[in-house]
């Protein structure tokens, strides 16, 4: 009985021994195979004002470094090699970066993320062949900067790469979105002005027999020249000469030349010789008042003079066709109506309700924001005098820009973020 016991007892330890052997061997296969495998070790090298980091690893790899910020970060995105974990414990002592954290980019790539203690920008970031007791060796050298020079520098648009270096196609598709967006953004907007009347039609007459299509053709042209001193605009006038051009022909204008924003320039006329001030119109089928009711039957008449008559379809056709008008177009016109509000009041005297609503033919295109210009009365002699003069003009035109540099950046502030 005792020999059985003994017999089992060292049975039992053998067996013991045996799985402890095999877990060793396993460890230690393990522990070899890490070490082996691509990047397996990191050292850090602080200077004066300056940081060097070096991977040391087994083979050559594709590498891409940047910087992020909110915390500070420096991104070291590796393709085509294993990333040994324990780099990650190795910044513990150092002052400058630390916390490094492993994580995945697409399916096989690793990104390794250091924290920055302080702003930094990457200086040099190169791969060195292995020589003597070297093996390969990645080296990333960082320089302390300002907040500033630190913030200029972040993003991936900023990242050093080598040249075999390809983006995962999710990161592709994101680059070239980005990229679609920033053409967008940095394209001419295309603004079409449209001097009212012209011809035979010539629109109100002034308190001293002013024409208003030669106030609105003078206009016109001055505001043009103003938009295209900024670089950032591609302005088309509906007419630079004293022609007539019916309605509905402006508005296909605008849209043949796929205009981002149409403005009809006008001034107004009244029975009472005392009204004056500048209003701004936009597209509704209900008008805000009576007074612009008449205004707008009163211009969409124009096409009437040249014998070719509006009601192009019948009344139901007619509304259903201007119903499908998209809302966001006439959303935009309202946006825009009240930067010009916003920026007229700053420079001249304004109508009380300045942003008023009627069924103007000419603001009907359904996929171009539009507004219409009253730049004040004709019909009272101080405001008629005013809108003879090139330096009263001036600022109107000087606040017009403003509202339309407003409009747009507003614009792209929206579609990106």
């Amino acid at each position: 009985m005792f020999v059985e016991n003994i017999k089992k007892h060292f049975g039992k330890i053998g067996r013991n021994l045996t799985l402890t052997v095999l877990f060793v061997i396993c460890g230690m296969f393990f522990y070899a195979s890490e070490a082996s495998a691509g990047i397996n070790s990191l050292r850090v090298g602080q200077g004066v004002g300056s940081v060097r980091l070096v991977f040391d690893s087994d083979q050559s790899f594709d590498y891409k470094v940047f910087l992020l910020s909110e915390p500070r970060r420096l991104i070291v995105d590796t393709q085509n090699i294993k990333v040994n974990p324990k780099i990650v414990n190795e910044l513990d002592s150092n002052a400058f970066v630390k916390n490094a954290r492993l994580g995945t980019v697409g399916v096989d790539d690793v990104r390794i993320a250091f924290d920055l203690q302080k702003p930094a920008i990457v200086k040099k970031a190169f791969l060195l062949a292995p020589q003597s007791s070297f093996g390969w060796r990645f080296v990333v050298d960082l320089e302390l900067v300002s907040e500033r020079e630190f913030a200029s520098r972040l993003g991936s648009s900023h990242a050093i790469t080598n040249e075999n270096y390809k983006e995962s196609k999710m990161a592709q598709k994101a680059s070239s979105n980005k990229q679609y967006i920033k053409e967008e953004s940095n394209k001419k907007k295309i603004i079409v002005l449209d001097p009212g009347h012209g011809g035979h039609d010539p629109g109100a007459i002034g308190y001293s027999g002013v024409y208003e299509k030669n106030i609105t053709l003078a206009f016109g042209k001055e505001l043009k020249a103003l938009l295209d001193k900024t670089g950032k605009y591609k302005v088309y006038l509906t007419r630079s000469t004293d022609k007539f051009i019916p309605l509905r022909d402006r508005v296909k204008i605008a849209r043949k030349y796929k205009a981002d924003l149409f403005m009809s320039l006008h001034a107004d006329s009244a029975k009472n010789r005392k009204a004056t001030g500048l209003s701004v119109y936009t597209l509704s089928e209900t008008a805000s008042d009576k007074e612009a009711a008449a205004l707008a039957e009163r211009e969409n008449k124009a096409d009437v003079i040249a014998g070719l008559n509006l009601v192009e379809h019948s009344k139901e056709v007619s509304d259903i066709l201007i119903n499908l008008a998209q809302r966001e177009t006439m959303n935009r016109s309202s946006e825009f109506a009240g930067f010009m509000v916003e920026e007229m009041k700053k420079k001249v005297k304004l109508v009380n309700n300045t942003h008023r609503f009627a069924g103007f033919a000419v603001l009907k295109g359904p996929d171009v924001p539009a507004v219409l210009l009253e730049m004040g009365y004709l019909s009272n002699r101080q405001e008629e005098k005013q809108l003879q003069q090139k330096s009263y003009r001036k600022k109107l035109g000087q606040a017009t820009v403003k509202a339309i540099d407003r409009y747009f950046d507003n614009m792209q502030h929206a579609s990106v973020f």
